[in-house]
């Protein structure tokens, strides 16, 4: 006989003070308007909204991350996060730091840097030559931990962990 166990879901976590990555699906569609960015549909980034104010509310350090286009492993201005995440941030009514970088020296001081409930978002992954090609050795590099949202495209990142 078997034991099931039960799947854990992101409320029968403790979060206060930890690091949480989290995956989100913010591929949404832009258009340019007077040399501005602007959303199109925001439904993805909304979907995203009840994991991200949740641990917001319960004192997690967020750090978001996501692809935007296809930028073919390098910085792409117009594929940049940045527009998103000042689109969060009126969505949020919180400042959402945003890293120029995925990985490497960047993120890792504005991820020390964060207080209990601060959002971060990072820049495209898919401005790094490793994600494009899908490197295994890329998906398991981040040494924040990994949250998928609820309805997030990319299952195959299905890896729950809090630091």
């Amino acid at each position: 006989m078997s034991k099931t166990m039960a799947k854990l879901t992101l409320r029968d976590l403790d979060v206060r003070g930890k690091r949480v990555l989290v995956r989100v699906d913010f591929n949404v569609p832009t258009e340019m308007h007077g040399g501005k960015v602007r959303i199109t549909d925001d439904t993805r980034i909304r979907e995203s909204l009840p994991t991200i104010n949740y641990l917001r509310e319960h004192g997690a350090k967020t750090i978001l991350m996501a692809h935007f286009g296809r930028p073919k492993g390098k910085p792409v201005e117009k594929y940049s996060l940045r527009p998103i995440g000042d689109y969060l941030h009126s969505l949020i009514h919180q400042p959402v730091i945003f890293s120029q970088d995925t990985i490497g020296e960047v993120p890792e001081k504005i991820v020390d840097h964060m207080e209990d409930g601060d959002v971060a978002l990072l820049e495209n992954v898919r401005f790094q030559p490793e994600e494009e090609a899908n490197d295994p050795a890329f998906a398991v590099r981040p040494t924040v931990p990994m949250l998928r949202p609820r309805g997030s495209q990319n299952s195959w990142r299905n890896r729950r962990w809090v630091s």
